[in-house]
């Protein structure tokens, strides 16, 4: 077997199957999937990702997942480009006061 010159990284959390219920566990942590690209991949509700992880996760877990989930606009697709836009004005404005 060729070895490749490229070397390998070591995820701490690597991506699991898609087809392994592990998915929706993993993409719910993640901070750059939304809801509404699990929606498009799996086809799972916002509604149902959340009944997965309350069934899935010990309660602290769970709680400490929420409060990720609401304090991060990241996780909503509408809310992650506006709050793009204003890091982006943030900065612009910041650029040119001296």
């Amino acid at each position: 077997m060729k070895k490749s010159h490229r070397p390998q990284t070591k995820v701490k959390n690597p991506e699991p199957s898609l087809k392994s219920p592990d998915w929706v566990i993993w993409a719910a942590w993640a901070d750059r999937i939304t809801f509404e690209e699990i929606k498009k991949k799996i086809g799972k509700s916002e509604n149902e990702v959340i009944k997965i992880m309350r069934r899935s996760l010990k309660p602290s877990s769970f709680r400490l997942w929420r409060k990720r989930v609401y304090s991060k606009s990241i996780k909503h697709r509408k809310k992650f480009e506006n709050e793009r836009k204003n890091i982006r004005f943030r900065i612009n404005k910041n650029d040119y006061l001296t």
